[in-house]
């Protein structure tokens, strides 16, 4: 939990952008992001590639970005998030802040996020888009967002109103506790992490700019809702199994009950315990899938257990790495501004 205000010492802020064929959008996003910022001796920016065929890299470099993390091929953006913490984690970051190459978010709102941190109020701070007035969004994938932020306050125990947003800045420790496993989106499930960890969560009002391109998460509204409809199911039921497995298993115990009831009725009131065989049927399939399903919830929770046991290696792992000063993987250095232009420097990982 953050206590107090951040250290004296020289700060440096990484600011990261996934990117997957941003050639035409990211000079719009670097454009917009700030150089120097008061609280920090350095200010410099990471580029994750993941996967890019168009010209992705070579923008980058053309517009100083020191740090590039390369994917051969498209891993997803959950991936890319992971690969850009551990990377400026890595290269000596204080704090990390995350954005997208699309130029949806301000970099002018950038102070607004580190404010939080740098008072040490918060270990991670969430811009709030306050989406029900994006005009842009349609009216289904307003209603998830909301869903989504619903669910995830309940299972995390935060209050942030936007948690779907990527525009996001986290401490050293924050960034080091983090580990995104999801395929999809990495914004739901390090939030629910967060609040389940002694990480302090707030947020800020955040503007958006205007549209230049579509989202990729999902080529329509409808896909969208398919997508992380799911999703957003899946990450209740990791992170509270039992809740989620119990509730499953009840409703069935009730459907159960209700098809015996005809049996029930006629036995009790009439002595008459012949006849309503489908009902029994019924009823006896409901009752041991309802059983099933509780048993799911205590496996569920006794994974859930070992989740956090995972996790908290994970970040021993990872701050071993940063004391024995393992290279990022997939790391190149960038084009910095005023450099005449070089071959890119590859960074040899250890144990590859």
């Amino acid at each position: 939990m953050a206590v107090g205000t951040l250290s004296a010492s020289p700060m440096k802020l990484i600011i990261q952008i996934p990117c997957l064929d941003e050639e035409q959008t990211l000079p719009a996003t670097l454009a917009d992001l700030p150089r120097s910022l008061e609280g920090f001796d350095e200010v410099e920016w990471l580029v994750i590639d993941d996967g890019s065929t168009d010209r992705t890299l070579e923008v980058a470099r053309e517009h100083g970005v020191e740090h590039i993390v390369r994917f051969p091929n498209n891993k997803g953006l959950s991936a890319a998030f992971q690969a850009g913490l551990d990377a400026a984690l890595k290269l000596g970051a204080d704090v990390v802040v995350n954005t997208d190459g699309d130029n949806q978010y301000r970099g002018e709102d950038i102070p607004k996020l580190l404010a939080p941190i740098l008072a040490g109020r918060a270990d991670m701070v969430v811009g709030d888009r306050q989406v029900a007035h994006i005009e842009h969004f349609s009216g289904p994938k307003k209603m998830l967002q909301r869903l989504g932020s619903a669910v995830v306050r309940r299972v995390s125990g935060t209050k942030v109103p936007d948690a779907t947003s990527g525009f996001r800045a986290y401490n050293r420790e924050a960034a080091l506790q983090l580990l995104v496993v999801s395929n999809f989106t990495y914004t739901l499930e390090s939030l629910i992490q967060a609040g389940r960890m002694l990480i302090a969560v707030d947020d800020v009002p955040v503007g958006t700019n205007q549209t230049l391109r579509e989202s990729r998460l999902a080529p329509s509204s409808g896909a969208y809702v398919r997508r992380n409809g799911p999703e957003i199911l899946r990450i209740y039921a990791r992170y509270q199994p039992m809740r989620a497995f119990t509730t499953a298993a009840l409703v069935l115990g009730l459907l159960a009950l209700a098809a015996w009831a005809p049996f029930l009725i006629d036995w009790i009131f009439n002595g008459d315990s012949t006849g309503h065989i489908q009902s029994l049927i019924l009823g006896a399939v409901l009752f041991i899938a309802a059983v099933q399903l509780f048993a799911l919830g205590v496996i569920g929770d006794l994974l859930a257990g070992q989740r956090v046991m995972t996790q908290r290696m994970f970040e021993r792992v990872r701050r071993v790495e940063l004391k024995l000063g393992v290279e990022p993987s997939h790391y190149e250095e960038g084009q910095r501004s005023g450099e005449p232009e070089t071959e890119p420097a590859r960074v040899e990982r250890i144990g590859a």
